[in-house]
């Protein structure tokens, strides 16, 4: 992509369902759980470089003993330190006594990071300082074992305001009000009532015995109950794990099914992820036997390693992220593969139209390195298209030999016309420096284009903000003298905030709005945008914002054509020499290509929760008076 974006962040979550001792002796070493969390960790690095986070659970230690065990980073490669550290546990224990290294009862009395269940975490800050205090996993500890908690998650929530009230009514004093300490308190405050629950139940059958009924609590805490409680009031996309203290864990997905979550089970282990090639690599088994998980349901894995998927919320129409698609996930998903492909394919006929039917003068090409695959998809795309046409010729005359030959060997022409300094990364620059460091992350190949003949195609991802394309890639295009350039973006036009963990949440951002800005001037249609402001005022302040997305009344009076084709003026730079012209995919062909991946709100406005309205009201009322800096929703 070239406006880079941060995005939603990466869960692992690994359950070891036999005693430590067991992998010791079956492979050698007591890291087995730790090199496996390393693997899934770092096969989701795309998910998160803003930090990590990792924490562990013993089960069976006596009294006296840790339990739990977190460690936490944001240096510049937080995967890696958080690794050496726990590495350098082990080899202290190794170096202390290698016999008893070996042994699992030792090594869970005298170190950490020796539990049998895992928990990582991979943070893209969306919002708010890189700080150790804002990373994953968070610990809700307890002297009672039963009510620590640990939560780590994928998630943002559009209703902070009204969640910080709800633990404030519960007779809380929660420490701030973001979503990542409403969620673990709300959670935090149902497990203390289950807790409770279970205390009241047994404790008249052992009325003497604290120990067997600390057992029993452990044992019946009803997790989907407290789920259900907990969450029914969250609106957002989420994914989240949490641990308790007994070894009882779970991973909950919200019920739209916006945020994605995986797992495999055999009778070793039982593993979630964020991405199912992360669980293929580093267990090696089958892609179809890892399974998606719900939406509205959570896995829940009981303290004796039992595993099942129970509902814990009503679901609703699933409205899985198609930005996972398009660009987030690691395309070596076979399923991602083969639509990221489509993708290309799809946006072909209007490439056909635009360039006028001619290949010969024209050289394709892709934005390094996440539009490759839909690159490819283009280029087989125009084969078949070409195959087409050869028969077409054929049946419909008589061709000389040298007409065959010229018919039957052409190719589209393809080159690697851009290249990129993955080295230089823009998204972590803030906004002063960021035009600086987008011109210097990409150079072009020279000597490839016929001056003043050929036409440029280039296959972007998306199109967020248009900066890159304006201050870099187009300046550098021109330089080759061709006579057009087509910018193509395998995604639709970005019109509308995310709210879900998505870092588009500001309207002014948006390279679409700001051409829909420009129309409306043209026209001298300027009214509309009061209209609109007027619109999503009386439903904020009147309570009922969350009922329509009023922000659309916008878009509604153009063309996508005329807003692609003022797009493409707002991006060609002063003096460019070539004429310049913007496609992008239509919603239609991206649910061709993404049938079971609907997420489109950030295209078409249509939001799964309610939430998601009250947002972009929200935010182009922030963007009407001046604070259109400000977020539209709880802070993360």
């Amino acid at each position: 992509m070239s406006d880079e974006i941060k995005h939603e962040c990466g869960i692992a979550l690994l359950r070891l369902r036999k005693p430590l001792q067991y992998y010791i002796d079956k492979y050698g070493t007591p890291l087995y759980a730790v090199n496996k969390m390393a693997l899934l960790m770092n096969k989701q690095a795309n998910r998160g470089q803003d930090g990590a986070g990792i924490a562990n659970i013993k089960l069976n230690v006596a009294p006296g003993y840790r339990f739990i065990s977190r460690y936490r980073s944001v240096e510049a490669k937080p995967i890696e330190d958080i690794f050496e550290k726990i590495n350098k546990k082990y080899r202290k224990a190794e170096k202390e006594d290698s016999k008893k290294y070996l042994n699992a009862e030792w090594l869970q009395e005298n170190y950490g990071f020796t539990g049998e269940v895992w928990m990582g975490h991979l943070r893209y800050g969306t919002h708010g300082k890189n700080e150790i205090e804002n990373c994953h996993p968070f610990l809700r500890q307890n002297n009672w074992r039963s009510r620590n908690l640990v939560v780590a998650g994928n998630f943002n929530m559009t209703n902070v305001d009204e969640l910080f009230d709800k633990l404030v009514s519960l007779g809380q004093h929660p420490k701030d009000k973001v979503d990542t300490v409403t969620v673990m308190e709300k959670i935090g405050h149902f497990l203390d009532e289950e807790v409770q629950r279970q205390f009241d139940h047994f404790k008249p059958l052992f009325p003497e015995d604290n120990q067997q009924l600390t057992s029993l609590i452990e044992e019946n805490i009803d997790v989907a109950r407290m789920l259900q409680r907990s969450c029914r009031d969250f609106d957002g996309g989420y994914t989240m794990c949490g641990m308790l203290g007994s070894g009882a864990a779970f991973v909950a997905r919200d019920p739209a099914g916006i945020r994605p979550a995986y797992y495999y089970a055999d009778d070793e282990v039982i593993v979630v992820a964020s991405e199912k090639p992360a669980i293929k690599m580093s267990f090696n088994c089958d892609y179809d036997e890892i399974a998606e998980i719900g939406p509205g349901n959570a896995l829940i894995i009981d303290t004796n390693g039992e595993y099942r998927e129970e509902q814990f919320r009503d679901p609703l129409e699933k409205k899985s992220c198609s930005f996972e698609r398009i660009y987030f996930s690691r395309a070596s998903d076979p399923d991602i593969y083969r639509e990221r492909k489509n993708l290309g394919k799809l946006v072909l006929p209007q490439i056909l139209k635009e360039i006028d039917n001619d290949l010969a003068n024209t050289v394709f090409s892709y934005i390094p390195n996440t539009a490759e695959t839909a690159f490819f998809g283009l280029v087989e795309g125009l084969d078949e298209h070409l195959v087409k046409e050869r028969k077409k010729h054929i049946r419909e005359g008589v061709l000389f030999e040298e007409d065959l030959d010229r018919l039957l060997s052409f190719r589209p022409r393809t080159e690697k016309i851009i290249s990129k300094d993955v080295k230089l990364r823009t998204f972590i620059t803030n906004d002063t420096h960021r035009d600086e460091m987008v011109s210097n992350v990409y150079e072009t190949t020279f000597e490839v284009i016929k001056k003043k003949e050929d036409t440029i195609v280039l296959i972007d991802d998306s199109i967020v903000r248009g900066t890159t394309l304006e201050r870099s890639i187009l300046r550098m295009l021109d330089r080759l003298e061709p006579k057009k350039i087509v910018i193509v973006s395998s995604a639709p036009q970005i019109r509308y905030p995310d709210c879900y963990g998505i870092d588009m949440s500001k309207m002014k951002d948006f390279v679409a709005f700001r051409a829909v800005l420009k129309l409306l001037e043209e026209e001298n249609r300027e009214e509309l945008l009061e209209e609109t402001l007027a619109r999503c005022k009386d439903a904020l302040e009147n309570g009922y914002a969350t009922q329509e997305n009023y922000v659309k009344a916008l878009y509604e009076p153009f063309t996508d054509e005329q807003i692609s084709k003022k797009i493409a003026e707002i991006v060609t730079p002063k003096n460019c020499q070539a004429e310049v012209s913007i496609i992008y995919q239509t919603v239609d062909d991206l649910h061709k290509a993404c049938p079971n991946h609907t997420g489109d709100w950030y295209f078409t406005g249509n939001y799964p929760t309610p939430g998601g309205n009250k947002v972009v009201n929200r935010a182009f009322v922030n963007y009407m008076i001046g604070k259109g800096n400000e977020r539209a929703y709880g802070a993360f």
